[in-house]
Formats: C-alpha cells, structure tokens, sequence
C-alpha cells in the first residue's frame, strides 16, 4: 500500500517562501535534486499528487502537460472554485479540481494511486492533511538559508494532535538536508 506523503522545503528559519511569495532561494540547488538519486525515487513512486491552487497557479499549469513536470501523474488540486480554463494533460498527467475538501481530494488521488504513493504539495493543503490526521509521512528539506519573513509551515497546526517519529535523516544535495518522519498514530 503507498503512502500519503507531504513534503516541502523551508529555510533554516522555518519559513516556505519569502515576504514577497518566492521560494527561489529554497530552490537554489534544483538542477543538483532534480537528478538526485532520493528525487528520482520519489518521482518514481509518486503515482498521484495533491496540492492547492495557489501551488497550482505557481507556475504556468499550461506547461505541465508536456512531459517537463516531474509527477506525471493524477494531479488533484484543492479549491473553492475550478479555473474555467486549465490544461488537457497527457496519457499519464491529469488534472481534478476538488472543491468538496481534503479527505475527498485524499479518497479520489487513493484510488488514482492504487498501491502507489501520493504527494501532498502545498502549505495549506499540508496543514488540513496534518490537522485531518490523514498524512503517514512528513518530509522536510531543510535549506540553508535565513528568510526572517514569510509564511511558515507549521502554523494553524492543531500540534497536539500530532506526533512524529523520525525515520530518515539525508543530505540530498550539498546544500539540502532531508529529514523524513513518520506521523503516529
């Protein structure tokens, strides 16, 4: 059975993008984790991907049916409201926008899943993953960089509720850690 999986990087200082939104200095090295070889893994075991519309909206969503995005796969994308236009996809890349909140997003990239895992991307939707009690892991590239400002992961966490146990400890590029915990439940 795969697993349900949320994962981002953050700065030393535990923040996920900067004051203005960029995440471009958590992301210095991304040629180098492209290829490595704990990426590649994870892409290959990765056969659904959840994430929000701002994760969404990130990047151009338009480019994403060719072949450059990493997860080809079902990519489920939380939201009040659909956009009224958004890619076809591939073969393999497909795009369900779930308006009806994270445990369905979590049942329908289940099935897409099969016995796959599935990637949750995105701090908000990471948060009601957490809160719901519906991730198994939690994995966290630590960057080392100092943003001061920004928006930090780990706020409107119902912590108590959660309990981690650390699994993996890894440098994945020169500069990334990697630390992987299994949420107990």
């Amino acid at each position: 059975m795969g697993k349900i999986i949320a994962g981002m990087s953050m700065s030393l200082d535990g923040y996920i993008n900067d004051s203005a939104g960029s995440v471009e200095k958590l992301y210095s090295d991304f040629s180098e984790l492209h290829d490595a070889p704990t990426f590649q893994e994870m892409i290959k075991n990765t056969r659904a991907v959840i994430m929000g519309r701002y994760v969404y909206e990130m990047a151009d969503p338009f480019s994403w049916a060719n072949e450059t995005y990493e997860f080809q796969a079902p990519i489920f994308v939380l939201t009040h409201t659909p956009p009224a236009k958004y890619p076809k996809g591939n073969d393999k890349l497909t795009f369900t926008f779930v308006t009806d909140g994270i445990e369905s997003a979590i049942s329908q990239a289940k099935k897409a899943a099969s016995d796959k895992d599935i990637q949750v991307i995105g701090a908000s939707t990471i948060q009601q993953c957490l809160n719901a009690g519906l991730c198994d892991e939690l994995q966290i590239d630590i960057m080392p960089v100092l943003l001061g400002k920004g928006l930090k992961l780990f706020e409107n966490i119902d912590t108590d509720k959660i309990k981690l146990e650390r699994t993996k400890t890894e440098e994945i590029t020169r500069v990334r850690t990697s630390m992987t915990f299994r949420l107990v439940k």
